[in-house]
């Protein structure tokens, strides 16, 4: 493979081209598998599945103890040869904590079930807990190729990785049995592959690099992440109340409807996910450096611009589409869902604001994990009382989202107020206004002109072609409000190093 295309493009908006490209490739995992288990299997056994994978996600948060997130911390601060022997160090320790979390899997798996209110949850926990061991010491592999600005090779492993689970968890249920537990079996052989692809690939930066000691001690090292511990307990404690109590106060069925539907979309949360990527090394290396405040707010205010002229479009078009977009990818039997994906889409339109890079490389974990608990909190009370009032869980979704947006706000009040900028500066209310309104009026027009020309097309072709006309319009028409599309093509075509 040519060297110069393995070296990747160094500016900031390459970079993150990359990290995006592979971030897809995991959503598309979601997604796609989510779309034939969907078909394959019934709202019970698909419904199961889904707190199995509900149950690992939420825990493991927990048990990896913020370790991934300290690579993009700590590698900028040391040279390479010592980064090798940082990135040795706190893949070892993942390890064991991944063996903790398999055990713990597997012998509460029983309480576990009961909390839910599901007994067939039981078995399918004890079958799954393999799979923590195996996969907790790949993670990381974003922050060491983000730091060392190699975030191609992110793209290729998360491509090669997904595309390999994808195929071992949905080909047992359409070959062999409509069981949700052979895809169970397919995760945990595909996790032992792909361990020993994260280990080949975690070696890529060090190739020819001598181990040398980085005097960065445990000590050090945990008393930067167990606050981001903290943070990711209140964080997953907060996130996972919605599915929690739609799972225990309404059953397995309607939890694989709000599973399906409740979701961010993979074009938003790949953008968001490569920005917040990128950025952590480049805030903490500035803040390391005691570089010039302006450095940062720049290169926030680019990230922050750049994403709403992506994500917006592609919000407004789901928005807009919802039952379609439902129908088409899960079935006529989850239509329902299509209430739980609007509500959710309302939330893309304020998670382009990735805060959590800058108050971490701000040193700010110990306010990030009580800004976490108060959410939690909140939260979980709210949506108790929601419940007894209105027994309803597009309420319960509609709470979350409200909470969420307040708490998005407390954390941009913080950042301002800790960098000594106005909180405006950080949150263009009226830039952001006006690249949803161009959105939303081209594909309203584009709406209005296909009903009447193509009244009774189905709704695959119907999107697409209203999808195309959407785009043109949009660009032709982006001028007038001063939106260019192209700055951020660009980067991506000549290599630009110029630090957006």
């Amino acid at each position: 493979m040519n060297s110069k295309f393995l070296t990747g493009n160094k500016s900031n908006t390459g970079q993150a081209f990359w990290v995006a490209t592979g971030s897809f490739s995991s959503f598309a995992l979601s997604i796609i598998s989510a779309a034939i288990l969907s078909r394959y299997l019934s709202k019970t056994e698909y419904g199961s599945y889904r707190q199995v994978i509900y149950v690992y996600n939420t825990l493991l948060v927990v048990f990896t103890a913020g370790l991934p997130r300290v690579f993009s911390y700590f590698l900028p601060r040391y040279n390479l040869s010592e980064g090798k022997e940082i990135v040795i160090k706190i893949s070892r320790v993942l390890l064991f904590t991944g063996l903790a979390f398999s055990i713990f899997l597997f012998i509460c798996s029983d309480l576990i079930a009961v909390i839910l209110k599901n007994p067939e949850l039981s078995r399918g926990l004890k079958f799954f807990s393999p799979v923590p061991l195996l996969l907790m010491p790949t993670l990381g592999i974003e922050g060491i190729f983000s730091t060392y600005k190699k975030t191609i090779y992110i793209a290729l492993y998360q491509i090669i990785t997904r595309m390999l689970m994808l195929l071992l968890i949905v080909l047992p249920v359409i070959i062999f049995s409509r069981s949700y537990l052979n895809a169970i079996y397919g995760w945990i052989l595909g996790s032992m592959i792909i361990l020993v692809i994260a280990y080949f690939f975690k070696g890529i930066p060090f190739r020819g690099v001598s181990l040398e000691k980085s005097g960065l001690g445990f000590k050090e090292i945990l008393s930067y992440s167990l606050p981001l511990v903290s943070a990711s307990i209140a964080g997953t404690i907060y996130r996972s109340a919605n599915q929690f109590y739609i799972s225990r106060y309404f059953g397995p069925e309607v939890f694989a409807e709000f599973s399906n539907g409740f979701i961010i979309i993979p074009f938003v949360s790949m953008i968001t996910g490569a920005t917040s990527t990128v950025l952590m090394p480049a805030f903490a290396r500035i803040i390391h450096e005691k570089g010039d405040v302006s450095k940062i707010t720049t290169l926030w205010q680019n990230a922050l611009g750049k994403s709403a002229i992506l994500i917006y479009p592609i919000v407004i078009y789901f928005l807009f589409y919802s039952e379609e977009v439902v129908t088409i990818v899960y079935s006529e039997a989850y239509t329902a869902s299509s209430v739980y994906f609007s509500i959710a889409m309302v939330l893309s339109f304020f998670n382009i604001i990735v805060f959590t890079p800058l108050l971490l490389a701000l040193g700010e974990s110990k306010f990030y994990a009580r800004m976490h608990y108060g959410l939690a909190i909140t939260t979980w009370l709210v949506q108790y009382i929601v419940i007894i009032l209105f027994d309803s869980p597009a309420v319960v979704a509609i709470s979350y989202v409200i909470i969420a947006i307040c708490g998005l706000f407390i954390a941009i009040w913080y950042v301002a107020k800790k960098l000594k900028v106005t909180f405006f500066s950080l949150f263009p209310v009226s830039r952001l206004f006006i690249i949803a309104m161009h959105s939303f009026i081209s594909l309203l027009i584009v709406d209005l002109l296909f009903r009447i020309i193509l009244p009774e097309v189905i709704d695959i072709l119907f999107l697409t072609i209203v999808g195309a006309a959407f785009l043109c319009v949009l660009l032709i028409s982006a001028k007038l409000v001063k939106i260019n599309y192209l700055e951020i093509i660009k980067p991506l075509l000549y290599g630009r190093n110029d630090g957006k």
